[in-house]
């Protein structure tokens, strides 16, 4: 298959799926697959199936929400260290050009000829293509509080209140400006986020960052976390109601943008492998092989918190990670990715975790699924919230427009 009838396949797939996609089912990886088994005695010169992929920068919303999940992801979070409201709109005008350029799969500037001075662009990336790269932009309240724009904060734009049981490190919390980064090579996902960065050293401060993983064959495959469980089943469902569940619409700067949450949350394997394969999915509520609610047998069966068997008996535990974030009624569009940054020194422990990413139309969807999981839910025995942030991720970008124009606008 030519990278030009394989990205052709995509856009009539995507078209037929309407303006949705599918996050967490890409069939770009059956394809690949496809394409990987054909390569025969070509196998050393061929070029990888997903090198020329490319998504659009400019449109209706920002890339990397919607988008068909890939592989990898680098996040990052920034301080602002310029109070300058047109230093920060010069340098959103900036980012703007440089990530049209940088997922098309191209440097974030052309090579000069100067020996005498840096390169324009650090080369890491180059000899790759475009491996599918999105870039998504988000300010958090702190960002409106620098630059005196808090008058134009919507009202649900508060910083994100304390949770129970969460251990958050201040040095994996807070911050301005996030950039998401998510490509099917994470070369070239950190490769995007340092030009960016090294674009506005005058007026940002790299504050934390973390790079994540997700792995799955079959593009209908839900990714699976740490723990060996589906994560992000109910995401089907979230993108078939895009408009009332992820997209903000109030007339405000950002109608056509989201609110992102944020979270690092270590997962305590060494403990997770020691609990028995029936209290593992008790934790879940769901089973582990299939990720089909308890007593059900296909992953994407409706989940009913109050479900019982035939004798009358609740089949679901009551303090499941699903039956208590279910029994809320709202729901979240999940886009986590898996971490392992090596062993963490204090315990001698893997230092892992998930890194949880969650886009939705109001903060509230968020809060009201983490209170009522509480200090209640059954994963809390597994898993440390240590990280945490809250932006709002501008709507999307037309031609001859940049990021956050019509905030600064407004």
């Amino acid at each position: 298959m030519s990278d030009m009838n394989f990205l052709q396949n995509r856009r009539h797939f995507l078209k037929g799926m309407g303006a949705v996609g599918l996050v967490a089912s890409s069939p770009l990886l059956t394809a690949c697959n496809k394409v990987a088994t054909g390569f025969g005695k070509n196998q050393a010169d061929a070029t990888h199936c997903m090198a020329n992929l490319q998504y659009e920068f400019f449109g209706e919303h920002q890339s990397g929400i919607i988008t068909p999940v890939q592989r990898h992801i680098y996040f990052l979070v920034a301080d602002l260290h310029s109070q300058d409201v047109d230093k920060i709109r010069q340098m959103l005008q900036a980012w703007t050009q440089a990530a049209a350029r940088l997922m098309q799969g191209k440097n974030i500037a052309d090579y000069g000829t100067s020996q005498q001075t840096p390169p324009t662009d650090t080369g890491e990336a180059d000899g790759l293509g475009a491996y599918g790269l999105t870039l998504t932009f988000g300010i958090s309240p702190s960002f409106l509080q620098k630059l005196g724009l808090v008058h134009k904060a919507p009202l649900a734009f508060r910083e994100l209140p304390s949770f129970a049981r969460e251990q958050i490190l201040p040095e994996l919390s807070g911050g301005d400006i996030c950039i998401q980064a998510c490509a099917e090579d994470p070369q070239v996902a950190f490769h995007a986020v340092r030009q960016l960065v090294r674009q506005a050293r005058d007026k940002i401060t790299m504050r934390w960052s973390q790079a994540g993983f997700n792995s799955f064959d079959k593009g209908s495959d839900t990714p699976r976390n740490l723990f060996g469980f589906k994560d992000g089943t109910a995401n089907r469902s979230v993108l078939q109601n895009a408009d009332e569940q992820i997209w903000v619409n109030d007339g405000s700067w950002l109608t056509g943008g989201s609110y992102l949450v944020t979270r690092i949350i270590q997962m305590h394997l060494e403990t997770w492998d020691r609990t028995a394969l029936k209290a593992q999915e008790q934790t879940f509520a769901r089973h582990r092989n299939t990720g089909a609610p308890l007593g059900s047998a296909q992953e994407f069966d409706e989940f009913n918190p109050d479900a019982t068997d035939d004798n009358g008996e609740a089949i679901m535990p009551d303090i499941g990670h699903t039956t208590l974030a279910n029994r809320t009624k709202l729901q979240m569009l999940r886009r986590s990715y898996s971490y392992s940054s090596g062993i963490d020194a204090r315990t001698g422990q893997f230092d892992a975790g998930l890194l949880f990413i969650s886009f939705q139309k109001s903060p509230e969807q968020f809060i009201a699924i983490q209170n009522a999981l509480g200090r209640i839910d059954k994963m809390n025995e597994y898993t440390t919230h240590i990280g945490s942030g809250l932006f709002a991720v501008f709507g999307g970008v037309s031609s001859g427009e940049y990021l956050g124009q019509k905030l600064f606008d407004s």
